[in-house]
């Protein structure tokens, strides 16, 4: 078995397909971070541990997913039905094979999926990964695969939308062995709230930003109150 962490929003819309689509061998863990739109129970209807999680923010959700998966092997991917699950073999599979330890799905966009700002900013800061960590990648892929108690012993503390940041730099310090490969990116169902505005985007890469700050001076994120 294989766990997915799912962290969920207001995602009542979008969750019968992305759980409908589950590989078999791949149990969902939906994080609800304060729906109010009974994500929650279509979750549950849909085969899915629904985690509750209150203290709102995308690492909290994806934190609380970790600690609730029981699997080998964890996988992280949004809940909007911009990803496709039947791709997670894609990014399991080399860590299952022993050939890395932490893979990101690299997107390839369809038309109107991801916005030229959202794009813009996630191409800024893998350059920044590849210039100051090494780390190899073109895309802080949301859709990712590794070892859940290696993960847990990186001791992520970002708690906002710096955490897959933190999580690459961190195992990259730790000398995992860091890899990409190409997955589906598809327009997203409902409403965006992250980077489908200029507002959520400059949000998430103010965090991102100031987790690659800590990390170049040596130091640890704050949990923010």
């Amino acid at each position: 078995m294989i766990d997915v962490v799912l962290p969920c929003l207001d995602e009542a819309e979008a969750l019968p397909w992305v759980l409908q689509r589950m590989p078999a061998g791949y149990r969902p863990i939906v994080v609800d971070n304060g729906s109010t739109d009974g994500s929650d129970r279509v979750a549950a209807e849909h085969g899915a541990l629904v985690v509750r999680e209150p203290l709102r923010g995308f690492g909290a959700a994806c934190h609380a997913g970790l600690l609730a998966a029981s699997a080998e092997i964890v996988c992280f991917m949004d809940a909007d039905a911009s990803l496709d699950p039947r791709q997670l073999p894609l990014v399991t599979g080399p860590v299952a094979a022993g050939t890395s330890d932490l893979v990101l799905g690299r997107r390839v966009a369809e038309a109107g999926a991801w916005p030229a700002h959202a794009r813009l900013g996630n191409a800024v800061l893998a350059r920044g990964l590849r210039r100051r960590a090494g780390v190899p990648v073109h895309d802080l892929g949301p859709m990712r695969a590794c070892r859940r108690t290696a993960l847990l012993d990186l001791e992520l503390a970002d708690r906002r939308f710096g955490y897959p940041l933190e999580m690459v730099l961190r195992a990259a310090a730790a000398g995992w062995r860091v890899g990409e490969v190409a997955v589906r990116y598809l327009p997203r169902a409902g409403r965006s709230k992250v980077t489908g505005t200029v507002r959520g985007t400059l949000r998430a890469v103010a965090d991102m930003r100031a987790v690659m700050a800590a990390h170049a001076h040596g130091q640890r994120t704050t949990i923010p109150a």
